[in-house]
């Protein structure tokens, strides 16, 4: 028998070293595959039932350290008795529980020139602002009393200063007087600013309960500083009523409005002394704020600015008799402690309707401006503000204020810098503001009879530049165009509609920007990153390498819904066909590999467009695998059946792995 030829041993050699070559290749696909079963196999996950339970748990036992739970309470049964529950609910409710057995007398020191300091800014802001909101003076000083107390036992914040605001007191005054016309049937006006109070109050509270402070996010940040922008300008304009002592003026909020009224008022009555006086002391306010910022150990000249120009213009009317040649004064109004407005409160009225739809935007804006503050001046002390025990501490103020004749407060930019920079430790500061307000009432108010309203204008002026936020609009455009849609509509809207139509212009543009990035996920086409196992986007990655006759799609959209399914099935199904067309002279795509990773959920829409992706797919030869589903994602893509249609074979844990299989001819046999 004559022996083999060297060429037929070289053969034999090449024939054994690929076949133990393609045996190691499908070994390591197979051990790779294994991943996959971690995919298959996960737990259920909770479902419906015990998510809300799970949500009303956190919510009912929210302690710190986890008492509630049950794995605690079986571990040490006696070390948790019902009264350690209860003291933490209550310290949960009422901080100061908390914080107030480590309170010392060197905090107090600080808290109490902090609250005095707050006082002094405090007192002629909110008389100006009760102004501003078609209410009598003492309204504004009520809501710098109860709220602020109340506010001072459950809220987390140590610098948030409460009470009236420039904004609120706005949209109050504008969409509350197309209601009730304030100067002819001031009670009822009074009795709905009550009631819209107290509606705020319960949707606030109610938003800290259930965990819904995501609510307030539906006004973005470029749409806040645009509305805050726009909400200035006007507030700016309604000072002109005071500044020139116009003594009829319009009730309407936009631009075109106030410069009509305006200017028929000048060639009719107006008084300039009003002009002069008020001028005069907005400049001085003006000046005191720059020499505070330029030295910061004079932080206290701004804050005390407002109460000496009331003192000193007080004194001016009242020695040279000036009301009696043109000069607006406030006159008397009522002091003493906040009486009770519960018999006030209308819920049988025919504007209730009306008035708890002002009540919420009242809430959100509220809460918008006051979580905002809290957050920064919280980050500027390295400490956490949890929003919805704040939502929650602003909802029972508010509610005790409707009854106790306050409108609508919150947390003030303008005072809560003026408290911070004062050295605050606490929210002390504010139940010492509370009491200065309270004794101010009590024995200041005949004083303030002679105080002009010029000055309370120029009180209000000095303070809206905080609100106007030129860096910022100027950052949001050079980033995000579409962001800067948001802010310059929320911005026009107020300036030259109304707030409402701002509100709705801001929260619009926002709602059409999600609902388009919804319906129009990105998708990215991935290749490989040359040497390694990552598969990168291909239009942000220009050198990654594509995977002959595999074609890689990566969603990246939170959601597989109904919003998106036809639009995603659509892109799939026509870049599947593209990529066809363009390799005809190659090895033709015969296998897509989709990217779940970025899915968190997916319906029975989502369902159903996959299983047409996968038909369709299949109608031209190409096969359909699917990588790193999220755990809903698998658990409802096995319920639906979906893995039984498509074979757990073309599941895969990575995008490394379902390539390796697409390359393999064995695994392409059985998968694809």
């Amino acid at each position: 028998m004559a022996s083999p030829t060297p060429a037929a041993h070289h053969a034999l050699s090449i024939d054994i070293s690929d076949l133990q070559q393609k045996q190691s290749s499908e070994q390591e696909f197979h051990l790779k595959n294994q991943s996959s079963k971690w995919v298959l196999n996960s737990p259920d996950p909770p479902g419906f039932g015990q998510h809300m339970f799970d949500m009303i748990k956190k919510n009912v036992c929210p302690q710190r350290n986890n008492t509630c739970t049950p794995s605690s309470a079986s571990l040490s049964p006696k070390k948790q008795p019902l009264s350690s529950h209860v003291i933490s609910l209550l310290t949960f409710v009422f901080p100061i529980l908390d914080w107030g057995r480590n309170y010392k007398a060197s905090k107090f020191k600080n808290d109490l020139i902090a609250g005095l300091t707050l006082a002094s800014l405090s007192i002629p802001q909110s008389i100006g602002y009760a102004a501003l909101a078609n209410l009598d003076p003492q309204y504004g000083l009520y809501g710098s009393v109860v709220p602020p107390l109340i506010y001072s036992v459950m809220g987390t914040s140590r610098e948030l200063a409460i009470g009236p605001v420039a904004v609120v007191s706005l949209l109050i005054s504008s969409m509350i007087s197309k209601l009730v016309d304030p100067t002819v049937d001031p009670v009822s006006y009074r009795k709905l600013v009550f009631t819209t109070t107290f509606f705020a109050g319960c949707f606030q509270a109610l938003f800290g309960l259930l965990r819904l402070g995501f609510l307030i996010d539906f006004l973005s940040h470029a749409a806040i500083v645009g509305f805050m922008a726009g909400a200035a300008i006007v507030i700016g304009l309604q000072q002109l009523k005071s500044l020139l002592g116009i003594s009829h003026f319009t009730t309407k909020t936009d631009v075109v409005s106030v410069l009509e009224a305006v200017a028929k008022s000048l060639h009719t009555t107006w008084y300039p002394l009003n002009f002069v006086l008020g001028c005069s002391f907005l400049i001085f306010i003006l000046i005191t704020r720059f020499i505070g910022k330029r030295n910061k150990k004079l932080f206290w000249l701004p804050a005390i600015s407002p109460v000496i120009s009331v003192i000193l213009s007080t004194l001016i009317v009242y020695l040279t008799r000036a009301d009696e040649h043109g000069i607006k004064i406030i006159k008397h109004f009522k002091g003493g402690l906040n009486p009770s407005s519960v018999n006030q409160l209308e819920f049988n009225g025919v504007h209730l309707g009306e008035t708890a739809k002002i009540g919420f935007i009242c809430a959100i804006i509220a809460l918008t401006e006051a979580v905002a503050v809290g957050r920064s001046f919280a980050s500027i002390n390295g400490y956490n503000l949890d929003g919805n025990r704040e939502m929650l501490a602003m909802g029972c103020m508010n509610i005790a204020g409707s009854m106790t004749s306050c409108y609508v407060a919150t947390g003030s930019f303008s005072r809560t810098a003026v408290n911070f920079s004062a050295g605050c430790q606490s929210t002390v500061s504010n139940i010492v503001m509370a009491i200065t307000v309270f004794i101010s009432l009590q024995l200041l108010t005949k004083l303030l009879y002679y105080t002009p309203l010029a000055i309370l204008a120029s009180i209000i002026l000095s303070a809206l530049p905080g609100l106007i936020d030129y860096n910022e609009a100027y950052h949001i455009w050079k980033v995000d165009k579409m962001d800067f849609l948001a802010c310059a509509g929320a911005f026009f809207g107020v300036l030259f509609e109304s707030v409402e139509i701002g509100l709705l212009v801001a929260v619009g543009v926002s709602f059409g920007r999600l609902i388009l990035n919804s319906i129009r996920p990105g998708m990215e086409e991935l290749g490989r990153l040359p040497g390694t196992d990552i598969f990168c986007d291909k239009a942000q990655y220009p050198g990654v390498l594509d995977v002959q006759g595999v074609f890689i799609i990566r969603l990246n959209s939170g959601s597989f819904c109904f919003a998106n399914a036809s639009p995603i099935k659509e892109r799939i199904t026509r870049l599947a066909t593209k990529e066809n067309e363009k390799e005809e002279g190659n090895k033709p795509t015969n296998g897509i590999i989709l990217d779940m990773s970025s899915v968190m959920s997916i319906d029975s829409s989502g369902i159903i467009a996959l299983e047409e992706i996968h038909k369709k797919l299949l109608l031209r030869n190409i096969h359909l695998a699917i990588t790193n589903p999220r755990w809903k994602v698998i658990h409802k893509l096995k319920l639906a059946g979906f893995v039984d249609k498509v074979g757990t074979d073309c599941i895969f844990l990575t995008v490394n792995e379902a390539v390796d299989a697409c390359l393999s001819s064995r695994s392409m046999d059985n998968c694809l």
